[in-house]
């Protein structure tokens, strides 16, 4: 992975509001920036504004973690976890613990 994609990544979820846009999308896939902005609101009493969100949104996707489509007018939101792997191969969760 380069340099500027790991930087963009860690970046993307160093971010609490970021991290429950991905919490949401995982919950519920494909949803455009009002769903996303109504489901922060009443689950999450975020209040932020749309312009706000889709920010944040640009940089998920800049970072490879939200993927986007238009249909017709609507622009729906993916999640793709796959560049959350690089973490994973950084610092392997089930590697051996050296004995004290």
């Amino acid at each position: 992975m380069r340099v500027d994609a790991e930087r963009d990544l860690f970046r993307a979820i160093d971010d609490a509001t970021r991290r429950t846009i991905l919490d949401e999308l995982i919950d519920r896939d494909g949803q455009t920036l009002f769903e996303i902005c109504g489901r922060l609101a009443v689950k999450h009493n975020l209040t932020s504004s749309r312009q706000a969100i889709s920010q944040h949104l640009a940089v998920l996707e800049k970072a490879g973690l939200v993927r986007t489509r238009r249909q017709g007018r609507y622009k729906f939101h993916h999640i793709d976890t796959s560049p959350l792997r690089v973490i994973v191969e950084r610092w392997p969760i089930d590697r051996e613990v050296p004995d004290p």
